[in-house]
């Protein structure tokens, strides 16, 4: 993959993500709030009181300095102080020191559970967004980029941008308190400690552009890599990958991906260390400054040895407030950047539903039937259907037939809506499909498609998916397996229906491609109500005897049922009272097995091959 070398964002965009700022603060702090106010009480308290607290410190150190000194007889004013003050004040400081240890254990632990709640909290927001889109979204490379950035990255963002804004204040009232007692000694040494600061945050937060523009640029690359790793390692890949010897050649191109992106952050961390280090020494050169200025106050007797002391000790955590203060907004600025990916994907808009019909459509024995139907998938060149007419009465079979990308899993996803028609209308009982609710509509339909999932959960579960309304529900498992014709080999497993299957976990048993097959097959039986069966190739792994033997027992429990069926093999195609033949997205023949043979078109010349096989 070749890709042009990133640049910093545009200026406008970085003014516009840099401004943005405290809006994503906002929300992330409502987010925080949301997820647990307590502790986001206590964290915001814990965090002013770890801010007043160092300059209180510095304080009482000046004044223990000073006691001591005036107790030995060496300050001006001198006189005898008591050693009781002397120790009061080393307590205080003590004590001082205590709630400072204390504050900060309470910001590390409010933090931690903060973590751990977010998180969780973040990525149910991400999943629950998952949950109400459409199959076309999915299906889109560029939504699904974003979807990972979404995953990768931005699910951690919100605490931490939090953490920042606490941060923030904390090191705002340190400053500020800092200033107050600076200020005693010169207004000039304050905004020199402001100015210092300023040329190396400029550059970290340009930089933190630059990593962010980085990390949208190869999202791409990134999820080539996971998909390798999946590859790698996944046990449903292991036996290709080493029967083919893929190994060698999918590691090289993993680590040539490596390599791309680890020359591209290579690049800007010599940049971001290089100029960071460059315009520190300005920072170091205004402390150092700053110190020779104070010490020579000190000598020249304008203020006192603990004065001195304190102000030093002012000057330096006064910088590091600052720096903080400016680390903390450049990082504020970068988790802006990260946040906006979140948002842009949790914002996705979402297809509104506002199909509202329950029970029945004014014609409940009119069945399906296709209008004029047209189709193209999002990106496509060519239509994958096209003016498709059909129809299918309730009781009726009916066979698809016709080459791979023909366009026969198609016209099931049109019917079950996973996708809408871009022209014509579908109709179940005289209602178009898009005034039913989605909800009642899907329970009607009973569908397995090729390439079903394989689920790593107990036997049970796996049929139960069918209808989450039972999905533990034992009787309806075996209800729906006798149907399915899978409880034999399930009363044979290690623990029938409670035998965990897949690999991923402790005593997984694995099935065979027909017994999954018929797994699957009796998940479409879990739908009781469903008066329309789907099977779109779901006995590929069987052969022809399993096959017809399904089918026929398909055929005697959907009797009263529209049923359809997809399937190359033209011995259970046969079965079916009505067969289409699709060809490139268009109904080129349609007819009984009979009536095609006497046609002598493409079905039958199609069945003629076939058979040819057999004998």
């Amino acid at each position: 993959m070749a890709h042009a070398s990133p640049s910093g964002p545009p200026a406008e965009a970085t003014a516009r993500g840099f401004f943005g700022v405290f809006r994503y603060s906002r929300r992330a702090l409502e987010l925080v709030w949301a997820t647990n106010r307590r502790l986001t009480v206590i964290l915001a308290v814990l965090t002013l009181t770890a801010g007043v607290l160092p300059a209180a410190m510095a304080y009482v150190g000046a004044l223990i300095i000073d006691a001591v000194l005036e107790a030995t007889g060496i300050a001006k004013d001198t006189g005898l102080i008591s050693m009781t003050r002397v120790f009061t004040l080393v307590a205080l400081e003590a004590l001082i020191v205590a709630a400072m240890a204390g504050a900060q254990r309470g910001i590390s632990l409010c933090q931690a559970l903060l973590r751990a709640q977010l998180g969780q909290r973040v990525n149910l927001m991400i999943l629950e967004k998952a949950v109400t889109l459409e199959l076309a979204q999915f299906e889109d490379s560029e939504f699904y980029d974003k979807l990972t950035r979404a995953r990768r990255e931005a699910s951690s963002r919100p605490l931490s941008l939090v953490n920042r804004t606490f941060g923030l204040g904390q090191n705002l009232i340190s400053l500020l308190s800092y200033g107050v007692l600076l200020v005693q000694f010169s207004p000039w040494a304050v905004l020199i400690l402001v100015l210092a600061g300023l040329p190396s945050f400029v550059a970290e937060t340009r930089f933190s552009g630059e990593a962010f523009t980085l990390f949208r640029w190869r999202s791409p690359e990134t999820r080539m890599q996971i998909y390798l790793e999946t590859v790698l390692a996944r046990e449903d890949n292991v036996k290709e990958v080493k029967l083919f010897g893929l190994g060698p050649l999918l590691l090289q191109r993993y680590r040539d991906i490596f390599r791309r992106l680890y020359k591209a952050d290579r690049a800007l961390a010599i940049r971001r260390d290089g100029w960071g280090f460059v315009l520190g020494l300005i920072g170091t050169a205004a402390l150092y400054g700053a110190y020779a200025w104070i010490a020579v106050a000190a000598v020249a007797s304008r203020i006192t040895l603990g004065q001195m002391t304190m102000y030093l000790m002012l000057f330096r955590q006064g910088q590091a407030a600052v720096s903080a203060i400016l680390s903390a907004i450049g990082g504020m600025y970068e988790d802006n950047l990260y946040l906006s990916t979140l948002y842009e994907y949790l914002e996705t808009p979402v297809k509104q539903k506002t199909g509202t019909g329950h029970v029945e459509g004014p014609r409940p024995d009119d069945g399906i039937r296709f209008e004029g139907v047209s189709f193209t998938y999002p990106g496509a060149d060519r239509p994958a259907l096209k003016a498709v007419d059909l129809h299918i009465q309730p009781g009726e079979s009916l066979a698809l037939v016709g080459e791979n990308g023909s366009g026969k899993t198609t016209l099931i996803k049109l019917l079950t809506r996973l996708y809408s028609p871009d022209e014509g209308r579908i109709l179940l009982d005289g209602l178009d499909l898009e005034a039913w609710d989605e909800a009642t509509l899907r329970q009607r339909i009973g569908v397995i498609f090729q390439d079903f999932s394989r689920y790593q959960f107990l036997v049970g579960e796996n049929i139960g998916t069918g209808d989450v309304r039972y999905f533990n529900s034992g009787q309806r498992w075996r209800d729906a397996a006798e149907k399915g014709m899978a409880d034999a080999f399930i009363e044979d497993l290690p623990a029938g229906y409670d035998t965990q299957l897949g690999k991923w976990f402790k005593n997984g048993q694995e099935l065979s491609g027909g017994q999954w097959q018929k797994i699957a097959l009796s998940r479409a039986f879990m739908r009781t109500e469903a008066d329309i069966l789907v099977l779109d190739e779901p006995t590929a792994a069987m052969d022809a005897a399993a096959e017809a033997k399904i089918f026929e027992h398909f055929r005697r429990l959907t009797r009263n049922r529209i049923a359809i069926l997809i399937s190359h093999r033209f011995s259970t195609v046969r079965m079916a009272s009505q067969i289409i033949v699709i060809e490139n997205g268009r109904v080129i023949e349609c007819g009984s097995h009979e009536q095609l043979m006497q046609l002598a078109g493409h079905y039958a010349n199609l069945f003629s091959l076939q058979a040819a096989g057999y004998r």
